[in-house]
């Protein structure tokens, strides 16, 4: 199929494989921890990075890191995932390269790190997390108008 593609000069975008590159669950305070019925805030950071493995093969990655802490800054959970997928990308305009690279492939990732995580949590002995879904889109313009503002260019991975 990918001959064909590449051969016709078809676009090709084909998911070859997603897998956890990376999973840490820290519960600190056990098992104190589990006897607190304070609710505990919960702050979550996200980021992606993506770029080529080989030609026309490119590594997309998600990295979450979900912390869940008492008012005393005592840390409740300590989870960080970094999904990750691998796409086959080809015949794809160098413009639009990035916006697959970093919106759709993202897309495409979230809801398995979604998972992940509260999995994660529920079978550290606590409530589940579930994120909420996330505007890839937004964060992609967000960045952009960002490093225009600071005077950068944006990188084309």
């Amino acid at each position: 199929m990918a001959d064909n593609a590449q051969a016709n000069n078809q676009p090709l975008f084909a998911i070859e494989k997603i897998y956890v590159k990376d999973l840490s669950l820290e519960v600190p305070n056990a098992p104190q921890s589990f006897l607190i019925r304070e609710t505990p805030q919960v702050n979550v950071k996200l980021s992606t990075e993506g770029g080529p493995i080989e030609n026309g093969v490119y590594e997309v990655k998600i990295t979450i890191t979900v912390e869940a802490t008492l008012s005393e800054k005592r840390t409740l959970f300590l989870v960080e995932i970094t999904q990750a997928g691998i796409f086959r990308i080809q015949n794809i305009p160098e413009d639009e390269l990035e916006l697959v690279l970093r919106i759709g492939c993202p897309n495409i990732l979230f809801p398995y790190a979604r998972e992940v995580v509260s999995d994660a949590v529920t079978r550290a002995g606590f409530q589940p997390v579930l994120l909420a879904p996330v505007n890839f889109e937004a964060l992609f313009n967000q960045s952009r108008q960002q490093m225009q503002a600071d005077g950068q260019q944006a990188p084309i991975q």
